[in-house]
């Protein structure tokens, strides 16, 4: 337990009319990001990735979706996940499922479940741990913590039926966007070796086309560059969608985006075919809203993530 390593502890307090909930972390944890509505629904993932999806119970109410970096060299997973989940019992939640990476169904479940979009959160595939619990049935909530070499990283998210206020512990608030890596000043190539992802943002695909732009695409300059510099390198190509038509019809186009980016590393830049794998997720993991054209844009995306090469 972090207390037993003697680490100093810091308050996260969710305040309101509904339950409140205070949560220590360790005293280098540095909030990310913290997002509120009062009206909102959110899919609690109740069991591993089987037969194609994640179980959920969808749920609505007021949403808070928070996530906080944690200069935790040294630390694993366990220990930053063991005492939260501890303190959630102490304070009366109920486990509802708890899993970690393969268990949980992996890249599946990653990408099956709302991740808050990088830089507020990262999820490292082989080293993740999650639970759902509830207080009562007005209050549930999920826990999702992974790390980095050098940084844990913590998502919350909490729905009530009642109002509820945002954690005291806030940098930010407002609707989640679009936050590639390139905005925030990394290389393609050391946002992948550090998070574990990117968004290849200067993409261009239009409503129900899976035809990828004429480019050049400086994105796929540095990825080809990234994996002809070492052969053992894997990357999976995951595409999405906005919401506009039906889920299974989302899924396909998704994953034939996917398969364009595949196809035009492979012809234009010569990556081999082996070190990319090509997956679509439809419209299951938004990063903007989709009542907006602003919002959809954004969600027509193919990500990159870099997969264990051992």
């Amino acid at each position: 337990m972090l207390r037993a390593l003697a680490l100093c502890c810091a308050a996260l307090s969710l305040s309101g009319t509904a339950h409140a909930l205070t949560l220590e972390l360790p005293a280098s944890a540095k909030p990310l990001a913290d997002l509120s509505s009062a009206a909102d629904s959110y899919a609690l993932p109740l069991g591993s990735f089987a037969d194609g999806a994640v179980p959920v119970q969808d749920l609505e109410g007021a949403v808070t979706r928070q996530s906080w970096l944690i200069g935790a060299q040294g630390l694993t997973s366990l220990q930053i996940f063991g005492p939260l989940r501890q303190q959630l019992e102490d304070d009366g939640y109920e486990i509802l499922f708890e899993c970690g990476d393969d268990a949980c169904g992996g890249f599946d479940f990653r990408f099956g479940t709302f991740i808050l979009p990088a830089p507020d959160m990262h999820v490292d595939l082989t080293d993740f741990r999650f639970l759902s619990a509830r207080n009562g049935d007005k209050d549930h909530l999920s826990l999702l913590v992974s790390r980095t070499d050098n940084a844990g990283f913590v998502q919350l998210i909490r729905v009530t039926t009642e109002a509820m206020e945002p954690a005291k512990m806030s940098t930010m608030t407002g609707t989640a966007r679009l936050a590639p890596a390139a905005a925030q000043g990394k290389p393609l190539g050391e946002s992948l070796s550090t998070l574990g992802h990117a968004v290849l943002h200067d993409l261009t695909f239009e409503t129900g086309s899976s035809s990828l732009g004429e480019g050049p695409f400086a994105s796929l300059q540095a990825l080809s560059a990234f994996l002809l510099a070492d052969p053992s390198r894997r990357v999976a190509l995951v595409g999405h969608t906005d919401a506009v038509g039906a889920l299974e019809g989302n899924v396909a186009l998704s994953k034939r985006r996917a398969a364009s980016v595949l196809e035009r590393l492979v012809s234009i830049y010569g990556v081999p075919r082996a070190q990319m794998e090509a997956e679509g997720m439809g419209y299951l993991s938004p990063i903007a809203p989709n009542q907006t054209e602003t919002g959809r844009e954004a969600n027509r995306r193919v990500e990159v993530v870099l997969l264990n090469t051992q």
